[in-house]
């Protein structure tokens, strides 16, 4: 079986990954109904399914596919809390994309 992993991205490499899975570390900066503002380097808009229980503020991991428009569909969530190293999520994904040989993208 092959090997597939979905790449870590922040808000500049949305327009790579058009379609694909990706997941995504951000903050809630907005709700608005069914949809979350979510600052990842960049503001993501996610369009949330109804396990999603998120509060303006925290943290945020979402797995989700990316949309034509640049926003991404959820499939699914996980509160991270107040406590989140943004810059520290933020290195992971440049890390992961200077070395993709590490890494099962392909």
């Amino acid at each position: 079986m092959e090997a597939i992993a979905n790449p870590r991205i922040t808000c500049a490499y949305l327009n790579s990954y058009v379609g694909k899975n990706v997941i995504v570390v951000g903050k809630v900066t907005q709700l608005r109904g069914e949809e979350a503002l979510i600052d990842a380097d960049g503001n993501i808009t996610a369009h949330l399914n109804r396990e999603a229980h998120l509060l303006v503020g925290n943290g945020v991991q979402v797995i989700g596919k990316v949309n034509p428009d640049l926003s991404i569909k959820v499939l699914t969530s996980m509160d991270l809390g107040t406590g989140v190293d943004y810059n520290l999520a933020n290195s992971v994904v440049e890390i992961s994309h200077q070395h993709r040989s590490l890494f099962a993208y392909e």
